[in-house]
């Protein structure tokens, strides 16, 4: 689900409990090494994603949060912000040419640059919590 989170938005406040849990407390932070992901800069948002003023724009960035039950990618479009709402149960992540993330007949492709390098613990981290929350022992990792 797509939230306008430019101002407060107390569906998306709702929802994301709801869907994702709340989010960690200052000491799980603390254990879990951050829960959020340095910035990535996008590439190309599938149309469901891109926002309703689809006016040119300049370099979007986008960041992760990891949540108990999902992650929310936070990005941005000149001066609105944007949130996507992704349990784990419907997370995909392809990485081929670009980084990518899928959910529900949506994607957001990240380009592969010296910010996707300094994300890639924070990815692998990511993948670790799907995993754990899926119960999927199967994955080398």
């Amino acid at each position: 689900m797509l939230f306008n989170t430019t101002y407060t938005n107390k569906n998306y406040i709702t929802e994301s409990k709801q869907k994702l849990g709340k989010s960690f407390s200052f000491f799980d932070k603390i254990k879990i090494g951050g829960v959020g992901s340095s910035r990535f800069i996008i590439k190309e948002l599938s149309t469901k994603l891109q926002p309703k003023s689809n006016e040119s724009y300049a370099i979007k960035y986008a960041n992760i949060e990891l949540r108990p039950k999902g992650i929310i990618v936070h990005f941005t479009n000149k001066l609105g912000r944007y949130s996507w709402i992704i349990p784990y149960y419907r997370l995909v992540i392809y990485s081929n040419e670009t980084f990518s993330i899928h959910a529900n007949g949506s994607f957001i492709q990240f380009i592969k640059n010296k910010n996707y390098k300094e994300n890639k613990k924070f990815i692998q981290k990511m993948t670790d919590f799907k995993n754990t929350f899926l119960n999927l022992d199967y994955y080398d990792g």
